[in-house]
């Protein structure tokens, strides 16, 4: 692949069209869900930037269970892939107030990982899919926990239940739940990743986030993942 094509950000008319309008229906759709919000964390409390880690297949929900939190809660930008894709979730994300930064492992990913220093130091908290946008599903990559290590910013897993949902053919089953059905999201307790990791314990932490999100997930078995690249 060409250099520059690798760090181009793919962004057209229709993309953003199509992801203002699926911002839209989510938040239609998510005004007839049941919504229960348990926040273990504390977010809403004066402190530092947080990093937010959910799955790549939980996203339709957390956009409006986020925008309707208690309390103040601080800035939040989302990392979404370069590719069109990508810009169709930031778009959808921008309707909820939420902002975005473009990249990933095959693309951009080392700027992305700057922009995302940038909005922690700026006081920001981000939000990353750490088995996205490829997957496989269910594998934390180790970007987040290197964000995390050269940051200081806590991370912060949350994970979604549905008591009854769709799940798509998407290679990570992307799940969407059942009109009037309950979503439950559960924001746990915060995770601190030390400075200055060596492989192995960048490897351990990868592993340690990786069980929680597991765990805090009624269709994930145990973590037994080895990465395939940085997030």
């Amino acid at each position: 692949m060409d250099p520059a094509d690798r760090n181009a950000i793919r962004q057209t008319r229709k993309a953003a069209l199509t992801g203002t309008l699926a911002g839209w229906l989510i938040r239609a759709w998510s005004m007839t869900l049941r919504a229960e919000v348990e926040d273990r964390a504390g977010v809403t409390r004066p402190g530092g930037p947080l990093v937010y880690v959910l799955w790549h297949n939980r996203i339709f929900t957390v956009p409006p269970l986020w925008r309707n939190m208690p309390g103040k809660l601080r800035p939040v930008v989302v990392l979404t892939s370069a590719s069109r894709d990508g810009a169709t979730l930031a778009a959808a994300m921008a309707v909820f107030g939420l902002g975005a930064v473009r990249g990933s492992s095959s693309r951009r990913g080392a700027a992305a990982l700057i922009a995302l220093r940038r909005a922690l130091r700026d006081g920001s908290d981000v939000c990353i899919t750490p088995d996205g946008p490829r997957g496989p599903r269910y594998v934390v990559q180790p970007g987040v926990i290197k964000l995390a290590s050269a940051t200081g910013a806590p991370i912060v897993p949350i994970h979604i239940r549905f008591s009854s949902a769709w799940r798509l053919n998407s290679w990570d089953r992307f799940t969407i739940p059942k009109p009037f059905s309950r979503v439950r999201m559960i924001i746990d307790d915060p995770l601190v990743v030390g400075p200055d990791l060596s492989e192995s314990g960048l490897e351990h932490e990868r592993l340690r986030l990786e069980a929680i999100l597991r765990a805090g997930t009624d269709d994930a078995g145990p973590a037994v993942s080895t990465p395939t690249s940085d997030s």
